[in-house]
């Protein structure tokens, strides 16, 4: 027997039998269509959410810096007062407590500028799944 049951001489395609290459091409267009439409929208939440992040950030900074500043308005006061009245000369109690005052706020900074620095901004899943699109998109043309 020349041909068996359940076999054909004539390829099969499971997605496009009785489809023109024009409409299977239209419909990829529109696909792709579609699916950049999605992956712009996904990227606008990402890209959202890490603009909430470095603005949480950056709230902790300034917040950290204005209340290093008011606490220790204060306290830079009381020391310099405390060490005049032991003994030290105010010029030099006032010289010690700003230089103790700026390596604190130094301190608070450098921790906000490396938390920034460490916040990745780059849309991640959106690259990720441009990339399986990518693929997608080979293995539809193949």
């Amino acid at each position: 027997m020349a041909h068996e049951i359940g076999h054909t001489t004539e390829p099969q395609s499971d997605s496009g039998e009785g489809r023109s290459l024009g409409e299977l091409f239209a419909e990829l267009s529109k696909g792709t269509s579609e699916l950049v439409r999605q992956e712009v929208a996904l990227a606008k939440i990402e890209l959202s959410q890490k603009a909430a992040q470095v603005g949480k950030d950056v709230g902790f900074l300034a917040a950290g810096g204005v209340v290093v500043y008011a606490g220790f308005l204060a306290l830079i006061a009381a020391i310099i007062i405390g060490l005049g009245q032991a003994g030290v000369t105010w010029w030099l109690s006032a010289l010690v407590v700003g230089i103790g005052v700026a390596a604190v706020g130094g301190f608070l900074v450098m921790r906000g500028i490396n938390d920034l620095k460490q916040t990745n901004l780059a849309p991640e899943q959106t690259l990720d799944s441009l990339k399986e699109d990518t693929q997608w998109a080979k293995d539809q043309t193949r």
